[in-house]
């Protein structure tokens, strides 16, 4: 009798779990979501991360790394949580994170994802000089370490071996899972829960995932380039593996072959 009361009322979520649950965000709710996350980010960067990375000499590149598991993790976490209380069991099923009924065949949607990894990839490293521009024009004021439009030359500072450590540690995170998170969080929960913006979703999706990025604010412009096309395909097709493939696949792709470059270079 308990048992069947607990999942009956797991099915109908109240208060702001309702909300979060719900068809449709508000247009302001959803941009406290998208955006929250990253301004935790920042913080838990400056007060953690960072002062950790400094006191035994890593890169700074550690300090993000530790500042995005401490807060994606619970993030994704939160994803099972809702599941939960909606379904009675940790899920992110049930209605929580969409577009994952598979439209495509496995062969097909591999196709499309190896492109879209691709394009991103290649037009991301390609959009440089506008990363520079940008940097150099608007945001100059941003001087933590490793800010600007390069985002490799401050290892220099470093040795090779305190920098391979570091990617050993943290490269399986940072270059697939964290990807993979804010895939199901921004794709998966977050953009089903425009409907009320039509075809502009996906853009607004976007534009939002990128501001999301704080800590390299001056990419922007660069990251709605690369990103918009994979964003705008889960949104139309209702299938997040392409823009799994695309995000986690190229963050896999760069970081395999960057720390296998800088290895032997």
């Amino acid at each position: 009798m308990n048992e069947t009361h607990s999942a009956a009322t797991a099915q109908q979520p109240t208060g702001f779990v309702a909300k979060l649950l719900a068809d449709k965000h508000s247009v302001p709710l959803s941009i406290a979501l998208h955006l929250v996350p990253g301004a935790l980010l920042v913080a838990v960067y400056a007060l953690v991360g960072a002062p950790i990375t400094r006191a035994i000499g890593a890169p700074i590149f550690g300090a993000w790394a530790i500042a995005l598991i401490i807060v994606l993790f619970p993030l994704w976490f939160g994803l099972f949580w809702l599941g939960k209380k909606k379904t009675g069991k940790y899920t992110m099923r049930g209605g929580v994170v969409h577009y994952r009924d598979k439209p495509f065949t496995k062969g097909k949607i591999t196709m499309i994802g190896i492109g879209l990894m691709l394009y991103m990839t290649i037009v991301s490293l390609s959009l440089g000089a506008l990363d520079k521009w940008t940097y150099n024009n608007l945001f100059t004021w941003v001087t933590f370490e490793g800010s600007g439009y390069s985002g490799t030359s401050y290892l220099d500072a470093y040795s090779k071996e305190a920098v391979l450590t570091t990617l050993l540690i943290f490269g399986a995170f940072t270059g697939f899972l964290l990807p993979l998170i804010e895939e199901y969080y921004f794709r998966g929960f977050l953009l089903p829960r425009l409907p009320q913006l039509g075809a502009w979703a996906p853009l607004f999706n976007t534009v939002l995932f990128s501001i999301y990025h704080f800590w390299a604010i001056w990419t922007v412009p660069s990251k709605i380039i690369f990103l918009f096309p994979g964003i705008f395909f889960v949104w139309w097709k209702k299938d997040i593996r392409g823009s799994i493939w695309m995000h986690p696949g190229s963050a896999l792709l760069m970081t395999v072959v960057g720390a296998t470059m800088y290895a032997l270079s």
